[in-house]
């Protein structure tokens, strides 16, 4: 206790002084924090040093009794401790919540040292993990999101300090901007995955070219294609189509949509199509520039995309899709899907294992329910909707 008493009064008198190198490491680490793995995690640990803390939190999405919290912890050398009881249930008996925005207080200022340690949250929660002081702010952002930055010293540790709260509310603006940065980065991935994941169910593969020509990204349907090396294959990181010819077409393609990457400008589209030796349908392909943004100055970014089609690649419409769809029966469905895959009537009756009158009737039932008379209208209008 003597000692806790001596460190509190060293640190009222000298306060808890960053120089400003260590500052600004710290400032640097919160901007970076968006972008490591854990979140946050090397400003957090950095925190914990600095303010000889056990445990730094930062509460990304606090608990309710509808959804599970999420958060980061930097712990030190100890193991993370009842993250789940928290989220799962001591949250509810947390009394440090609902704190002023953005403002730095202590567990003191907002509940009292009594109220405090008479608390279930501390005796159950906190006091069997060391846990006595508590400093922290809850951060609101403009676009609606609300995170908890929480610090905890031991009970051999004395009470922050108004240097402590000093150095982190200086940390919290900050903070703030980059939970922001966060917050968009994450709304941008979400909306990625989503266009990404709409591409591969179009069977189309996507590759990404930077400025130099050179591959930055390619889905999963274009990697198939690459990898059947028939036609088109990749030799040294770069797309070679297997006929000279075409092979000088396309890459004299990319270079024209390369040369015309300006901001403002249209993009440049071509296409051409590639043989393939093995006797299938020729692959399609389109050449599209991406143009920069108009304050882009990355030296590696996208700067070409090319789209490549399949033709013989099978359509994944979910069956239970296209029969919510179009409201046809089951084997309606399987029966309109088999053409949509480029068969004819004859040979998704067999691969049907039903009749060439069977197909006929269901045929005819089909194109009341989707609207159109002929067949190739039908195929058309199932690999036109929103379900292909």
């Amino acid at each position: 206790m003597a000692m806790a008493a001596q460190r509190a009064a060293n640190d009222s008198r000298l306060g808890r002084q960053l120089s400003l190198d260590q500052f600004s490491e710290l400032v640097g680490m919160l901007y970076q924090g968006p972008m490591e793995p854990v979140p946050w995690k090397s400003a957090l640990d950095l925190i914990r040093r600095y303010l000889q803390a056990n445990y730094v939190t930062l509460i990304l999405r606090p608990p309710r009794a509808d959804r599970a919290g999420l958060m980061v912890n930097a712990v030190g050398d100890r193991p993370a401790e009842r993250e789940a009881d928290y989220s799962n249930y001591y949250y509810a008996l947390d009394p440090f919540v609902g704190l002023p925005a953005d403002q730095v207080v202590t567990e003191q200022e907002i509940v009292g040292d009594a109220k405090w340690r008479g608390s279930e949250f501390y005796k159950q929660f906190l006091k069997p993990v060391d846990v006595l002081h508590v400093l922290g702010a809850d951060i609101y952002t403009d676009d609606d999101v609300e995170c908890r930055f929480r610090v905890c010293r031991s009970h051999t540790e004395a009470p922050f300090s108004a240097a402590d709260k000093s150095l982190c509310t200086m940390l919290i603006p900050h903070l703030k901007r980059a939970v922001r940065l966060h917050s968009q980065l994450d709304l941008i991935e979400s909306k990625r995955k989503l266009y990404a994941g709409t591409v591969d169910r179009m069977l189309v593969g996507a590759i990404i070219l930077d400025e130099t020509g050179a591959i930055m990204e390619t889905n999963s349907v274009a990697a198939e294609i690459l990898g059947a090396n028939d036609g088109i294959r990749l030799v040294k990181g770069a797309l070679v189509a297997g006929c000279a010819p075409e092979d000088s077409q396309l890459h004299g393609l990319i270079e024209q949509a390369l040369g015309g990457r300006t901001a403002g400008a249209p993009a440049v589209v071509e296409a051409m199509s590639i043989t393939r030796p093995h006797g299938r349908g020729k692959l399609g392909v389109l050449i599209r520039t991406i143009p920069p943004g108009e304050w882009s100055e990355s030296k590696r970014r996208p700067a070409v995309a090319v789209f490549i089609r399949d033709p013989e690649r099978k359509s994944q419409a979910s069956h239970a899709m296209v029969r919510r769809l179009f409201d046809l029966t089951p084997a309606e469905t399987s029966l309109a899907l088999a053409l949509a895959n480029g068969l004819t009537l004859d040979e998704a009756a067999a691969d049907l294992k039903i009749t060439k009158n069977t197909a006929r009737a269901h045929l005819r039932s089909i194109f009341p329910k989707i609207g159109v008379t002929r067949q190739t209208t039908l195929v058309r209008m199932l690999l036109s909707s929103v379900v292909s």
